[in-house]
Formats: C-alpha cells, sequence, structure tokens
C-alpha cells in the first residue's frame, strides 16, 4: 500500500481501495506460507519441489509489484465511476494456484518419499 503522503484522495466511504489492496496482500502472504510449506518437502520429495518453490516466490513477488499500480487505477476508477476488472492479474494469479495445486498434489500422491 502507497504511504500516505503519496496515497490520492477518493470518496469512498468503505476504502474499497484499500480493502482490494488487503486482499492481494493477504494472497501474496499466503503464496508465501506455501512456499515455505513446498520448501520443509524438500527433504521427502527432493529437487521437484525446488519449481514449486519457485514458483510461489515468482507469482508473490508479482503480486506485490502490481499491487501500487492496481491501487490508483482503482482509486482513479472511483473518481470516474468505472472500473474494469482486472482480468489478467486474476487469471494468473488463478493459472498459476491451479497449477501449483495440482503439482502439490501430484508430489503427495505419485512421487516416492526419501529416506
Amino acid at each position: 500500500m502507497p504511504s500516505r503522503a503519496e496515497t490520492p484522495v477518493h470518496g469512498d466511504p468503505g476504502l474499497q481501495p484499500e480493502r482490494t489492496d488487503m486482499a492481494w496482500g493477504r494472497t501474496m502472504l499466503s503464496l508465501a506460507v506455501a512456499g515455505a510449506v513446498f520448501l520443509r518437502w524438500t527433504t521427502h520429495h527432493g529437487w521437484f519441489t525446488a519449481p514449486l518453490v519457485g514458483a510461489c516466490v515468482i507469482t508473490a513477488t508479482a503480486i506485490n509489484l502490481t499491487r501500487k499500480p492496481r491501487f490508483h487505477r482503482a482509486i482513479n476508477g472511483i473518481r470516474h465511476e468505472s472500473i474494469p476488472p482486472c482480468i489478467t492479474s486474476i487469471a494468473a494469479v488463478s493459472a498459476s494456484v491451479v497449477v501449483l495445486a495440482a503439482l502439490g498434489i501430484w508430489t503427495v500422491l505419485f512421487l516416492p518419499v526419501q529416506q
């Protein structure tokens, strides 16, 4: 979230841009936690978990890097009373989560556990 000095003003008393920004922050934190869980699997499933950790880190970093432009876009949308949906961001995060979940399930069910 931008600092208070550079935050543009909007007239939404429900603070929708701020709540949406916090939701993206929670998504980023969830991906970081999933990456930590995948990292813990390294001792059990070997090298295969490294790309899973990398994908989590890349997705979380991408979310963090796009938070500020998304926040300003939402504020401008409130000012102009029209906000087109962020289809690209939502589709990218959804695809990433589905792929990570599928690979995580595949890892648990089909990769042998190393002793």
